[in-house]
């Protein structure tokens, strides 16, 4: 389970600070998939950030199963599998190879990545394109690689940021199908993404952030009932200009 306490970022810039998470607070738990649902510019992107301890927070503290991010860092990227914003994979290297060199930096030894790759393998569909070098490599074998290779430790949370951008139609249901694999799994999944109809689809708790702030949070039905709204897109524009929230 990942719980967020408070968590506040400021960025200087040259025409002055800039709040870019103010306050955030809500909880992703195991077996469920949590979606952080914003405009661009929400907020959501910097938060993940600082789940996955690539940023400091000024204020407030994350803590994954149990453990603060920023007190036992190297044990919580241990217990992380994270598809950041970027999805930069070695060109050079087979989409194997790539998987291969995180299994290593994990410490996995040569026999547990193979059997962890395999899986991975069929589970994402990779098998036309494991062993082909990653120049060239279409957004979805990218996307695929970044995953599979985050996820060959084999961790209990997956962070997934905009997980599906850019991707076709088949792949995107793919995706959406292995991450409801995660689900059944008890893997805590987190994914941000301002797709109305992804989130609607896949999240069992969405998070609603709009200029840093959680306005609003729930499943996709106590959103609608809390802003007199059937539609979860007419919900959602509604909620984004409110401070009330959903006590989840």
């Amino acid at each position: 389970m990942i719980k967020v306490e408070n968590l506040h970022k400021t960025f200087k810039t040259k025409s002055g600070p800039v709040r870019a998470v103010d306050g955030a607070s809500f909880e992703a738990r195991d077996g469920r998939i949590t979606g952080l649902l914003g405009p661009n510019g929400a907020g959501k992107t910097t938060t993940l950030r600082m789940l996955y301890t690539l940023m400091r927070p000024d204020q407030g503290r994350v803590l994954v199963d149990g453990l603060d991010v920023e007190q036992d860092a190297a044990r919580v990227r241990r217990a992380l599998g994270v598809l950041p914003d970027a999805r930069g994979v070695y060109k050079r290297l087979t989409a194997r190879e790539n998987i291969a060199y995180f299994g290593r930096l994990h410490g996995l030894d040569e026999g547990e990545i193979s059997q962890r790759t395999e899986r991975l393998v069929q589970a994402l569909g990779m098998e036309d394109f494991i062993d082909r070098q990653a120049e060239g490599f279409s957004q979805g074998q990218r996307t695929k690689t970044a995953i599979a290779r985050a996820l060959v430790h084999d961790p209990k949370n997956v962070i997934l940021d905009e997980p599906t951008n850019g991707l076709d139609v088949m792949t995107t249901r793919g995706l959406r199908e292995f991450l409801q694999a995660l689900k059944a799994q008890g893997r805590c999944v987190i994914l941000s993404s301002h797709i109305m109809q992804e989130v609607g689809l896949l999240c069992d708790h969405i998070v609603i952030i709009a200029k840093g702030k959680v306005t609003a949070q729930g499943s996709a039905d106590e959103l609608r009932r809390i802003s007199g709204e059937e539609n979860l897109e007419d919900a959602f524009v509604k909620l984004i200009g409110s401070e009330e929230g959903l006590a989840a």
